[in-house]
């Protein structure tokens, strides 16, 4: 059964692109979200969320991760044009990329995090800025 992506991203250009790729990689999208309500329905569903930070529903990005990855166990990963927003990262989440982001960029974060989620030794891609945190799963680079 192939990996569940959710994908957060309120901008339905850049939401179906992402949708595109991840579905030619083999995996679900199940689908795109706009806002919180939207994240929170699909959140059970979901074993890798790509998230933006500001929404339809206004900067709600930072706790839709956050719930995602504490409470329903994803692997989150905030593409955000923002990174800052995020400072030194969300407990329990992986890490940013900054928008925009290339189909290869993308390809590689989904791969990382997919290894991640498998508990297989990976490398982080160099646009991926990995959390520093106390007891996080990811240590800065």
């Amino acid at each position: 059964m192939p990996c569940r992506v959710l994908i957060v991203e309120d901008e339905i250009f850049v939401a179906s692109e992402i949708e595109q790729i991840v579905a030619e990689m083999g995996l679900d999208p199940i689908g795109i979200a706009a806002d919180k309500k939207g994240a929170l329905r699909l959140a059970s569903e979901a074993e890798i969320a790509l998230v933006d930070l500001n929404l339809r529903d206004g900067p709600s990005g930072i706790e839709i991760g956050r719930i995602l990855a504490q409470t329903h166990g994803a692997s989150v990963i905030f593409l955000t044009a923002n990174p800052a927003q995020l400072g030194a990262g969300v407990p329990g989440t992986i890490g940013v990329v900054s928008k925009p982001v290339a189909e290869r960029d993308l390809r590689d974060v989904v791969n990382y995090a997919m290894a991640k989620r498998a508990a297989a030794d990976a490398q982080p891609p160099r646009r991926l800025r990995l959390f520093d945190w106390p007891g996080g799963t990811a240590q800065a680079t």
